[in-house]
């Protein structure tokens, strides 16, 4: 009588199993919301604000009539220009017979969710770059409020720290909460810049490279009293734009700059409606079906509190 052995019993064995468990993805930290100022908004789709600016100054000649000026206003106008939505289903026969119809279905509305934060994510990011003219310096009271990064081909330096906050200085904005979000690839050539890796030379950023830049979604340093936040959600731009001369030759990312003081923020939204989740059976298709829909707008409100840096993404070696 023969044993048993795995040369004559291989039907007993399941060869191929499948876990219980679902691999779902990494995700990264969302936190650029936090920056926009939310207005009052309550209804129809376009707000007008009405803005003030300052009155003109000329020298007075004594026993001549005095020169009376109006004073400069404007319109700033926000729309809610956003209406989103993201649909799945799950059929009837489906859910018969799949061994993850729990774990799939529980999953539906927190990925939809997430899909649609991430969208708001990036639109709050683009608005900056995306509200200023391409190719030119938006200059305000003579400091350019963008630029392509300091090095070799877009390659950010620390001097481009200390000319966002020139920048930012010449246009009256204030010092307090300075932060500036980056590319991961901006991140890696700050870790490694000699003049920061180079401690001796360098004492005063010795905590810096001692316990790294980076601690949750902050630097655990400031630089030049910059916060440094990174985030993958940041506008890509095309090779070519050319700045004061200056040109990324590769595909890059538009990093940002800004004080987030509460009463100069340079964001302004509105959330008409938050992602608001509906669901049910569709008799005829015999299937659930789940939709999120959300709808709101963003727009550049302080351009003087906006600096953009342009970097090539391709530094990383």
């Amino acid at each position: 009588m023969a044993g048993v052995s795995t040369s004559n019993n291989e039907h007993l064995i399941r060869s191929n199993l499948w876990s219980a468990e679902m691999k779902d993805i990494l995700l990264a930290d969302l936190f650029a919301q936090k920056w926009v100022r939310m207005l009052d908004f309550p209804d129809g789709d376009t707000l007008n604000m009405p803005t003030l600016g300052q009155f003109e100054v000329s020298n007075y000649v004594e026993g001549q009539p005095v020169k009376y000026t109006a004073m400069d206003t404007g319109n700033f106008t926000f729309t809610i220009n956003e209406y989103l939505q993201t649909g799945t289903y799950i059929t009837e026969k489906m859910k018969q017979d799949s061994f993850y119809m729990s774990q799939l279905v529980a999953a539906f509305i927190p990925k939809q969710m997430r899909s649609l934060s991430e969208r708001m994510e990036s639109d709050v990011l683009k608005i900056g770059p995306s509200g200023q003219t391409a190719a030119d310096l938006n200059s305000i009271n003579g400091a350019a409020h963008r630029w392509v990064a300091g090095g070799a081909n877009g390659v950010i330096t620390v001097q481009d720290f200390a000319k966002a906050n020139y920048a930012l200085d010449m246009a009256n904005v204030p010092r307090t909460n300075r932060v500036m979000i980056v590319h991961p690839s901006v991140e890696f050539t700050m870790n490694t810049l000699t003049n920061l890796v180079n401690v001796s030379n360098n004492p005063t950023w010795e905590g810096i490279v001692a316990s790294g830049f980076r601690t949750g979604l902050r630097f655990t340093k400031s630089i030049y009293g910059i916060d440094v936040y990174v985030s993958q959600f940041l506008p890509k731009i095309t090779a070519g734009e050319t700045i004061g001369g200056v040109s990324v030759n590769t595909s890059g990312v538009a990093n940002v700059c800004f004080s987030a003081a509460a009463d100069v923020l340079p964001f302004v939204g509105s959330i008409r409606q938050a992602p608001k989740v509906d669901s049910e059976y569709n008799k005829d298709y015999q299937r659930e079906e789940y939709v999120v829909t959300c709808r709101y707008g963003y727009k550049l409100f302080r351009p003087e509190n906006l600096v953009t840096i342009l970097t090539a993404t391709d530094q990383v070696g």
